[in-house]
């Protein structure tokens, strides 16, 4: 290398504008660079690792070579900053704004309500452009492939693929080719809205695509690329080197002289290794611009294909060939192509290399076993030993991590051959999720036979996921070759497959029965295959039986309902109370103009914060030593529990939570000290120096099961009680008893916990910037901490990006400790949790372990229920008790039993502790309940619904907390939900469809739901509110309600309207803050609009009553005349508004009250089909009736009912905390957490609000709906459980059986003990380590 110290100067464009960089560090992402340094906060922050989307962009490159440019999206937060020398690269911003125009995708995602708190939105618009710069009229497939790597947590996806649907070319849909039954009508033109329905957006006003409108591709980079003789760039940065070399020589050249160094082609291993694991590699080379490495060559045998070439680049080259050559020739490029759709996704494709997929050699991987079972090779070059060619076998995969080759050898290009006359190839994978997700195990399999007959010559089976590398079954080939392919060959195989790949209890990734039984099950599968083809040749002539056979699960998006209620005939056209209106800051959100916390501008000398959490789960704090951090370059403080002056706890239900731990640490993750420091590098690196002794205390508790053994509970412990149940049981002809556990599930709020406290300078006075949905919380935890009045705090929220509940209780002992550091430092404050630790450090909704004990009659009528729950709460309480008691007063959901008794208690564990979370305990209490009626009607051999149906209530009724009510909108729910969704006709496709497949099943499942509305604790429901009228007649809202998706601040825009009779366009809410609206309530418990609604209609009407003698003076003035006469006539044009609510309250001792101020019923059915051979499954049909009285906004409730529905889907079937045995959690980021994703859409997804309902108790008569539906995702849940009880009836298994919750592939799977599932045995107890 060069002896001079100084780097080279990067030079590519953002937006059309060159950057120059003269000194860029290797360790800086494009993602900081954007955000920190050119202030263009559009791209978001999401999880640092690729897996959310949130940080999309576009980057275009010029290819002298085919003179062409090309267009790929990519995540920012893995671009090396290094390596974008003479890209250009397009941000949100880039694309359009309100200042000049917006982008046509900007605005119908806007438009179509794809945008709700507005997080992830720029990273969808940016996916979507950059599929439309390639592709200007895509397919729905396209579409969906290209948002499949971007994660959205409020809406459910259904409008954001509706927005983008209308780029598509109706070209492709059936009706232009001819058929009757066009999806645009429904099926067959049954579902058909008459013309006059109502519908959510319009999609006629539209601005069309105009590609010429985009920003060209920079001319002086495309005359950078054409000029001859490029040099090796070196950028070097505070701890990393970058060198970029030109040619292969001189690749090869630096890697004999820096064996270690790693090759960075797409960043996609290497940087979360360096992000999540702190390795650190002092240098790193880049061979992005060695052309050698990107060539592509075909031979007769085959194609080389060059090692750097992108996964994108792979899967397009091999989808040009197939059509070139025979079938029998294509075999094993199919095979890759079908692999490459489904790995990672097109955002890590894009960029990720197929010589680093093949070098990273994960045990995992997607690709190697496809490429070591189709006899490829690689040609490897190194200075010592020339090039030379390997093959991709068994010898090749050495450790974890680790292949044959030399440290110093390079590999070039990977060969790919045709496969010949009688030859298939097929490829398997499955996955936690169905795309952009690490898969679980694996496979390629290759078998060949002599011409004409059903002899095998050669087999090959490789597998990724059994082992720590890529591992082949050998001795299973062994068994088959030379062998005729039938049921004998192959049944032998299956035994030897069993005993050749063993992983034992403790194997790393757990899940060791179901890894195995899926090695069994996809050498099944390609059985399957292979005798399809081998009859298609006529080499055997017996049929296959019909039900034995396998499509893939169905995957086409249809179009979905979503009926409302247009306004009344009377309404004035100007109030826009029940009209979808869109979200009013949906455009800022799409053009990445909204400011969220971590988006504002950083103020001179501002630090950030870094928090030091415990490694231990119960010890004792020996001592802490900070002085290495303090030594540490940047660094300024590390606070800890003595530098706070005021409160050093939280005082919770008797309990104390301390901010930052003393003397002992009770969980891992729990905050001991934070560092701050003057950039979020040198804080995180200080955070890691801070060294701290603990000595371990004994026994600590982690399930439920161990703190009932213990007695370890959070007290109160509640119980309820209606009529005997002990006298009951004695009387009915059957008893059950059964138990269920319920995992957790994560906030996964798109934006991580954000905050920024700024001293003002003078008389002890702070401002508070928080991502939260509780300001008045906030200010009080900062005052309190510091010791001053509450008058000295103000806190403001502009918007929260995602919040379900989880930034309420932890947000506050967070912006305690910022505060201090801010007080302590007297500058700025930051603090910005990333993805893992938030995850790690603020809990989320509380694991259930419930027992139960149900007595019924042969006719189905359920007398006596005992139910016991228990919650894990983790080390603090929290709001745990309050779960608690909600789940209690949820029991009956829409039953009515006689004699019902509910037990519940919160366990102390030391785990993080565990928090609220949409729903509040409801979505654990219901699944436990409707988990029983279910093995009630099993019990009896009766269909689930009709069980239902007999126990619900009926007439004007009356609680198990003796409120009264009057079901009959939940019986219309029930019956209009039935209707729509056709229920008893596809209740008898479904079971003919079961006795016509095997290994793939259907179920279908209706779910109710009541849900109470409002806090128990009645102070909460009180809200205040404060409008400004200005001389030029705009309006200045501001009340309680912070925005966080939900759509709140457009409701109230909707009710100012209506009260002072003027446009929306005159009205503008700008933040929620503590200095304009004092003492206010959490945005919770579905109550934000119902409590703040009230209050800003309060002031909205004493204004218009002032303005009354103003409009008889001069009826015929307008609006802004009126205003200014009051001004003149000394009229105030200011007023508060206030709404006490409703007085609720729930008298635990004699067990009855008046908790709920209503409820809000619903219903809906599912149906999916289940791979019974994987677990894997799709839902096919969602329809959810739901009563929400009148919608104040039905475009905005229709989304939360989705966005619900979608979250409890995530909460049923796939999201899965995983804890160590000592503690530690292990599911920290989007890699290894799986939220739903585009693919996990209902493909019918059909949303109706019930009509002609009305809620007395709400404004407008409307009612609130946030958290209601989430339980109904649970008709998923009990769809999967009803297609298992179908697969196990085929294996002549019947009756009650156990499923817990979420149903993962996993538990899917294992629950069908389909005969090769029973093979499998059982581990023994003993040291299972995940």
């Amino acid at each position: 290398m060069s002896a001079e110290e100084v780097g080279d100067i990067l030079c590519f464009f953002i937006n059309g504008k060159k950057v120059t960089e003269d000194h860029a560090d290797p360790e800086t992402t494009l993602l900081s660079f954007l955000r920190e340094k050119l202030r263009l906060t559009g791209t978001k922050y999401g999880c640092g690792g690729g897996g959310c989307g949130a940080c999309t962009v576009m980057v275009s490159r010029y290819q002298p070579a085919t003179k062409t440019i090309i267009h790929y999206s990519a995540n920012a937060c893995l671009l090396p900053l290094c390596q974008l020398h003479g890209a250009a690269v397009t941000t949100v911003e880039g694309i359009g704004s309100t200042k000049t125009r917006i982008h046509p995708v900007q605005e119908r995602i806007a438009k179509a309500h794809g945008s709700q708190c507005g997080f992830c939105t720029p990273g969808m618009v940016m996916s979507m452009f950059t599929l439309l710069r390639n592709k200007p009229q895509p397919s729905m497939e396209d579409i969906t492939q290209s948002l499949a790597g971007n994660l959205c947590r409020c809406t459910g996806y259904r409008p954001i693929i509706d927005g983008c649907r209308t780029f598509c070319q109706e070209a492709n849909c059936c009706q232009s080719n001819g058929a009757k039954d066009c999806c645009l009508n429904g099926e067959g033109n049954t579902d058909e809205p008459e013309h006059g329905e109502p519908q959510l957006f319009d999609k006629e006003k539209f601005l069309p695509l105009d590609p010429t409108q985009d920003l060209i591709f920079p001319p002086e980079l495309i005359l950078m690329a054409e000029t001859a003789n490029p040099q090796t760039l070196t950028f070097r940065g505070e701890r990393m080197s970058w060198v970029s070399p030109v040619s292969l020589d001189e690749l090869v050249q630096l890697k004999t002289s820096n064996p270690k160094a790693p090759l960075v082609m797409g960043n996609t291993n290497i940087g979360p290794d360096i992000k999540f694991k702190g390795i650190l590699h002092p240098l790193i080379i880049s061979p992005a611009r060695v052309t050698e490495l990107f060539q592509i060559t075909q031979t007769p045998q085959g194609v080389w294909v060059g090692a750097g070439c992108s996964l994108t680049e792979v899967r397009s080259l091999l989808e040009k060939l197939v059509p070139q050559f025979p079938e029998e020739k294509t075999e094993l490029f199919r095979a890759l192509i079908q692999q490459l759709g489904n790995l990672g996704s097109q955002q890590i494709r894009n960029v990720a290399s197929l010589g680093g997929n093949i070098m990273s050699a994960y045990p995992n991987s997607d690709l190697n076993p496809v490429l070591a079972a189709g006899n490829c090779k690689v040609s490897v070059i190194s200075k010592a030993g020339g090039r030379r060619e390997l093959p991709l076998n068994h010898d090749f995969f050495v450790s974890f991590g680790k292949t044959i080759l030399k440290p110093e050898e390079i590999v070039v290009s990977v060969f790919i051959p045709f496969t010949i006359k009688g030859e298939f190839v097929r490829a398997f994978r499955q996955a936690p999720r169905k795309e952009s997700s690490f898969s679980t195990v694996t496979t390629g399999m290759r078998v060949l036979f002599s011409e004409g007959s059903r002899v095998v010559q050669d087999v090959s089976i490789y597998f990724g996921g059994m082992g720590p590398t890529t591992v082949s079954a050998t001795k299973t080939c062994a068994s088959i070759i030379t062998r005729p392919w039938d049921e004998e060959t192959l049944s032998r195989a299956y035994d030897v497959l069993l005993d050749e790949l063993v992983l034992p209890p403790s194997a790393p990734g757990g899940m060791v029965e179901f890894r195995r039984s899926l090695t069994l099950s996809f050498l099944f599968k390609f059985n399957l295959e292979v005798l399809q083809k081998l009859r298609e040749m006529t080499v055997i002539t017996d049929g296959l039986p019909e039900k034995t056979q396998i499509q893939a699960l169905p995957r086409e998006i249809q179009h979905s309902l979503q009926e409302f209620q247009h306004v009344s005939e009377g309404q004035s056209d100007q109030d826009p109370v029940g009209r979808p209106i869109m979200h009013r800051s949906a455009i800022s959100q799409a053009t990445g103009e909204a400011v969220y916390c971590d988006d504002m501008p950083h103020t001179d000398g501002e630090l950030f914060l870094a928090l030091v959490t415990s490694s231990r789960a119960h010890a004792k704090i020996k001592g802490m030593d900070v002085s290495e951090a303090l030594r540490l370059p940047g660094v300024v403080d590390v606070i800890t529990t003595e530098d706070i002056p005021g409160m050093k706890t939280r005082p919770m239900f008797g309990y104390e939570e301390e901010l930052l731990a003393q003397n002992e640490v009770s969980c891992v993750g729990q905050m001991v000290c934070a560092v701050v420091a003057d950039t979020r590098a040198h804080a995180k690196r200080g955070a890691a120096a801070v060294k701290i002794e603990y000595e371990d205390l004994p026994d600590p508790v982690f399930t439920q099961e161990e703190a009932i053994k213990k007695s370890s509970y959070f007290e109160p412990r509640r119980m309820i009680e209606q009529g005997n149940v002990t006298e009951a049981f004695k009387t009915v002809d059957q008893v059950h008893e059964g138990e269920f556990q319920m995992g957790g599930q994560e906030h996964f709020y798109m934006e991580t916990q954000s905050m920024l406290v700024v001293p003002v300078g003078e008389e002890r006075e702070f401002n508070a910037y928080v991502s939260t949905q509780w300001p008045a919380g906030i200010q009080e935890v900062i005052a309190q901490t510091l010791g001053i009045p509450s008058n000295r705090v103000t806190c403001h929220v502009k918007r929260v990006g995602g919040a379900f509940g989880g930034k309420v209780v932890k947000t506050g002992i967070l912006a305690g400790i910022t505060s201090v550091a801010a007080w302590k430092t007297n500058r700025a404050v930051r603090c910005v949790l990333e993805r893992g630790e938030d995850m790690l450090i603020t809990g989320g909704r509380h694991p259930v372990l419930a027992k139960y004990k149900v007595g019924f009659m042969n006719d189905g009528r359920i007398v006596a229920a005992d139910i016991q729950y228990y919650a894990n709460a983790g080390n603090a309480v929290d709001e745990s008790v309050l779960v608690a008691e909600k789940i209690l007063l949820h029991i009956d959901n829409a039953y009515n039993i006689p004699n019902l008794r509910g037990r519940a208690a919160a366990c102390r564990t030391n785990l993080p502790s565990n928090t609220a979370f949409r729903g509040f305990g409801v979505p654990q209490s219901l699944v436990v309940v409707e988990n029983m009626v279910n093995d009630v009607a099993m019990a009896l051999g009766r269909p689930a619904d009709q069980i239902r149906e007999i126990n619900m209530y009926k007439g004007p009724s009356i609680t198990h907390y003796k409120f009264e009510f009057s079901p009959e909108n939940m019986h219309r729910c029930w019956d209009e939900c039935k209707v729509k969704s056709d229920y008893s006709a596809r209740r008898k496709a479904v079971d003919q469809f079961n006795q016509q497949n095997r290994w793939k099943k259907r179920g279908i499942a209706i779910i109710p739901i009541k849900y109470g509305i409002a806090f128990a604790e009645s102070f909460l429901n009180q809200a205040a509110a404060l409008v400004h009228i200005y001389k030029d007649g705009s309006v200045l809202v501001t009340h309680g309600g912070t925005e966080m998706g939900q759509g709140i601040h457009t409701k109230m825009q909707q009710v100012a309207s209506r009260e002072l009779h003027i446009p929306t366009s005159k009205i503008y809410i700008s933040e929620t803050s503590t200095s304009t609206v004092p003492n206010t309530c959490p945005s919770a418990a579905s109550f934000g609009t119902d409590a703040n609604g009230m209050a800003v209609k309060d002031a909205c009407e004493t204004l218009y009553q002032r303005l009354e003698p103003i409009r008889q003076k001069d009826p015929k003035g307008s609006w802004e005349s009126w205003v200014m006469a009051a001004f003149f006539e000394k009229i105030s044009l200011s007023a508060t508004g206030f709404y006490r609510g409703p007085d609720l309250y729930m008298d635990w001792d004699k067990m009855e009250g008046k908790p709920y101020a209503y409820f809000t019923f619903g219903a809906c059915c599912c149906e999916v089909e289940l791979d019974c051979l994987t677990g894997d499954y799709r839902t096919l049909r969602t329809d959810i009736v739901v009563d929400i009285g009148r919608s104040v906004n039905p475009s905005v409730d229709i989304g939360q009912i989705e966005g619900a529905f979608m979250q409890g889907l995530g909460l049923y079937t796939m999201e899965e905390l995983k804890f160590s045995p000592t503690g530690v959690l292990y599911t920290r980021g989007p890699s290894q957490y799986k939220i739903p994703a585009v693919c996990d859409v209902p493909l019918r997804f059909n949303v109706y609000l019930l009509s002609d309902s009305y809620n007395p108790h709400a404004i407008y008569s409307s009612k609130g709906i946030g958290e209601p539906v989430l339980f109904l995702g649970s008709s998923v849940f009990f769809a999967i459980k009803d297609a298992v009880a179908a697969a196990r009836s085929d294996s002549a298994l019947v009756g009650p059986f156990s499923l817990d919750s979420p149903a993962t592939p996993e538990r899917a799977c294992l629950a069908c003990a389909s005969p090769l599932t029973q093979k499998i045995p059982a581990s023994k107890p003993g040291s299972f380590k995940p």
